[in-house]
């Protein structure tokens, strides 16, 4: 469905991404998992078009990036804009409606019922900036839901998030697995990537192991990532203007 072919990606000519290259399981949830700098939020934004890459290349099988709903991290996100929630959960309706175009009450159905999946409904009217972090995250997950993408892209998506709302949205990343959705989320706890993501790919800017997370995430490997990203800091090559720098 998507796969990485020796992907380089640098920032002032130091990589944050270096010659990756693998495929994502379709249909299941891939953890992005490693130690901070390791390159994870870089990578997803790449795969999404947010970022060009040095070298190498994201290629996708049977869709493009028309299919694919984004969540980025909440810092990211300007939150003072006057839009209620219900609006902003119909916005992810925009391939139906276009950019400026009306929803029509079917789409208000489908949105009403995302906000109802998150346990919102009684904050249709509410303004974004009157939310907490997680009833706001809540509302994010609600517009992914009327996106109705085959792949999903996640960054820190529990991130100062409270618990009971972390919970819930792994029940909803569960039910995108068992309908056949592809997802890739930017992880830090390890017992959540255990738990609900059966693939992993740790990284420390190149790839330490992908695949089954039992598999990915043992002492050696969590050993060898740390280790790795910390000879990045302080050895991070300089890339050739090909994206082709030497390995440290």
């Amino acid at each position: 469905m998507i796969s990485l072919h020796n992907l380089t990606v640098s920032y002032q000519r130091h990589p944050a991404v270096h010659h990756v290259s693998g495929r994502f399981a379709p249909g299941q949830a891939t953890a992005i998992f490693g130690p901070n700098g390791a390159g994870k939020s870089t990578l997803l934004k790449t795969i999404m078009g947010a970022i060009r890459p040095d070298s190498g290349e994201v290629r996708f099988d049977g869709f493009g990036r028309k299919d694919i709903a984004y969540l980025p991290q909440q810092s990211e996100i300007d939150r003072s804009l006057p839009v209620s929630v219900i609006d902003l959960v119909s916005s992810g309706h925009w391939r139906q409606s276009g950019l400026f175009g009306r929803v029509g009450r079917k789409l208000d159905e489908v949105s009403w019922n995302a906000l109802v999946s998150v346990g919102l409904e009684d904050f249709a009217l509410h303004p974004v900036a009157a939310l907490s972090s997680g009833q706001f995250q809540r509302v994010l997950f609600a517009r992914i839901l009327v996106q109705d993408a085959r792949l999903i892209l996640l960054d820190e998506p529990f991130n100062a998030v409270d618990a009971r709302t972390t919970f819930d949205l792994l029940a909803l990343v569960r039910r995108w697995q068992e309908e056949g959705r592809t997802v890739i989320a930017v992880l830090h706890d390890y017992e959540q990537v255990r738990a609900f993501f059966p693939q992993t790919l740790l990284m420390a800017r190149e790839v330490v192991a992908w695949g089954a997370t039992d598999t990915v995430l043992t002492d050696s490997n969590l050993k060898r990532a740390s280790e790795t990203a910390a000879h990045w800091q302080a050895n991070a090559p300089v890339c050739a203007v090909d994206g082709q720098g030497a390995r440290p």
